[in-house]
């Protein structure tokens, strides 16, 4: 089965680099960029983007997305674009209720981001609690990544953060419960909101990679690649 890898927010194809060079499974994956970050201009609407990124991974079994990929790939799972699915640091998405307040919060971040540019945006998004163990991720390799998201283009960040944020996604809840045989979950142990988030989902299987925290592209890329290899194993037992 080929899987179809989809990176995370503020992301690239780039930032799976690590694990396809530890790849245990036999056919290569292909990892795509999503819309606003190089994959195409970000459309109007969360179902109009997801139908770009189908058209992205036409021809492969398992979608393996992380953060904003995870939410990307349920999304492909639940409207039958992909038999399989293996989410990393997913949210299945919120109540109605909850909804507008969450459109808020991703609305003051894509102001930021066309007021105060990318670098000042960055500066702030990367000290949010959620990414602090990344501070024992080599310098370099941190450096890296803020390169790459750098290049980004910033309107097309905020137009990503308000129509593929998680206050545009619908809730994704009952579709996990739906295909739950099809779905495989997994957390950094170090993230204690998304392990307690994915125990919390029905699935085929949840795992936890030791020594990261919410990216674990990033912190642990080798633990994270023997992760998914077990996690697609599973599933098409």
């Amino acid at each position: 089965m080929r899987c179809a890898l989809i990176h995370g927010f503020a992301g690239d194809p780039a930032n799976w680099g690590e694990v396809v060079e530890h790849w245990q499974l036999p056919e290569e994956p292909l990892a795509i960029a999503l819309p606003g970050h190089g994959g195409g201009p970000v459309r109007e609407g969360w179902d109009a983007n997801l139908a770009t990124i189908a058209h992205a991974i036409d021809g492969c079994d398992v979608v393996v997305g992380y953060s904003l990929g995870a939410r990307v790939a349920l999304g492909l799972i639940a409207n039958g674009h992909a038999p399989f699915g293996v989410l990393i640091g997913v949210n299945p998405g919120i109540a109605d209720a909850r909804r507008i307040e969450r459109q808020h919060f991703d609305a003051a971040w894509a102001r930021m981001l066309r007021t105060e540019g990318s670098l000042h945006f960055f500066e702030a998004w990367e000290q949010q609690p959620l990414f602090a163990t990344q501070q024992r991720v080599p310098a370099l390799l941190r450096a890296e990544r803020r390169a790459r998201r750098l290049r980004l283009d910033a309107e097309q960040l905020a137009r990503s953060l308000e129509q593929m944020g998680l206050g545009a996604m619908p809730d994704y809840g009952p579709a996990i419960t739906a295909h739950r045989d099809r779905l495989a979950l997994i957390a950094g142990a170090d993230d204690a909101k998304y392990v307690a988030i994915s125990q919390g989902l029905p699935a085929r299987v949840f795992e936890s990679v030791p020594g990261s925290g919410h990216d674990p592209t990033l912190e642990q890329p080798a633990l994270l690649a023997a992760a998914i290899a077990r996690s697609v194993i599973t599933l098409r037992r």
